[in-house]
């Protein structure tokens, strides 16, 4: 990790993408969630159809996420990040009734500490401007996950050929679209750890496949006798990410904290330097998190314009700084090393993420009003 971007990150994170540092008012109607390294205490364990809100607080001793699944564990949505005696709001879209499952992870490891979570009656179909909005981000995550297949296919084909110059050059433009679409993505179970996982994030017994392993070994270790096999297994991971995530359930509320997932990514990956360990390339992870969550607000442009137009013109600024920031970092069709960044550059890209965060963190609640 780069040690400034490790010093810098802290405070960033409680203004910017912890949304809610200390005590907060609850909002109506929500429920609270009490998030100790040993329990997981909610107001109540059940709620009607439509829009559920939860306020989450962590009184633990380690960092913790929240976690609302259906059947199998699809991830219906989650809080990250949330740090001791921090509190988040939650603003999950569930619009059928059904038994569900609540879940605190300290230490943000394992299955969590689970309560089950039922949810009565049905909600009323989404309105048009949301309905369509949800439709439009439907569309781009389908051609993002063309997108992912195809460069993801390359990219393997050139492991497997031994090439590393060319495996190199396309290791970060394949993992774009992945980034773009990563809070729909990485919702289907262990796939994502297959995928994405970073060697530093291994569970006990935990084998290191994936995008991070073939990274590590295109500029540390050298391809090693099992590389073809890692490049098809991960071919494969992908190919059923990309099947899963077109028949995705989406709702408005879940695409606006799809959003703040994704700058979440940045926050606690790109801007520490952690995500790209052995290849550097986090800038250009960043740009397209960044990428994601703005596609996000396009889709939600009508709804949003409707709602709380002044969050609108807020948030279409605040993108317009982060991206302002990035494009000096261009070189050629990609970015330079996050290495190469001087502290203050990268004190400056933190403040960017923190000024864009906390508007991005309402946007959920504006687009369930």
């Amino acid at each position: 990790m780069n040690p400034t971007a490790r010093a810098l990150v802290p405070a960033a994170l409680c203004t910017a993408l912890l949304a809610g540092c200390g005590s907060q008012d609850v909002p109506d109607g929500a429920i609270t969630v009490q998030a100790a390294d040993d329990a997981c205490t909610l107001s109540a364990t059940s709620a009607p159809a439509g829009t559920v809100r939860f306020q989450v607080t962590n009184t633990g001793s380690q960092v913790t996420e929240f976690y609302l699944y259906g059947a199998g564990d699809r991830i219906i949505s989650e809080v990250e990040n949330i740090g001791p005696g921090l509190t988040r709001q939650l603003v999950a879209e569930v619009p059928q009734g059904g038994r569900y499952t609540a879940a605190c992870k300290p230490g943000m490891r394992g299955d969590g500490i689970r309560t089950e979570f039922t949810v009565t009656g049905s909600a009323t179909a989404q309105d048009g401007a949301a309905a369509q909005a949800v439709a439009d981000y439907r569309a781009y995550v389908d051609q993002q996950a063309t997108e992912l297949e195809q460069r993801t296919a390359r990219f393997a084909d050139a492991v497997k050929a031994g090439d590393v110059e060319l495996a190199k050059q396309l290791y970060a433009p394949a993992r774009e679209p992945w980034e773009r679409i990563e809070p729909v993505a990485e919702s289907f179970g262990d796939l994502d750890p297959k995928i994405d996982g970073r060697e530093a994030d291994l569970e006990p017994g935990q084998a290191f496949t994936g995008f991070h392993r073939l990274e590590k070994d295109l500029w540390t270790t050298g391809l090693q006798p099992d590389a073809a096999a890692i490049a098809d297994q991960l071919v494969a991971d992908v190919g059923q990410v990309v099947a899963q995530s077109r028949t995705a359930e989406l709702t408005p509320t879940g695409v606006a904290n799809g959003a703040k997932e994704l700058l979440d990514e940045v926050a606690t990956g790109k801007v520490t330097g952690e995500e790209e360990a052995f290849s550097h390339t986090d800038l250009s992870d960043f740009q397209a998190n960044v990428d994601g969550a703005a596609q996000v607000i396009t889709a939600l442009r009508p709804v949003l314009t409707a709602a709380d137009p002044q969050l609108l013109a807020t948030l279409d600024e605040k993108f317009g700084a982060v991206n302002g920031l990035l494009a000096r970092y261009r070189d050629g069709e990609g970015f330079k090393p996050y290495t190469d960044l001087a502290p203050d550059q990268v004190r400056e890209l933190a403040a960017a993420v923190d000024a864009l965060g906390e508007p991005l963190s309402r946007t959920a609640s504006a687009v369930a009003r």
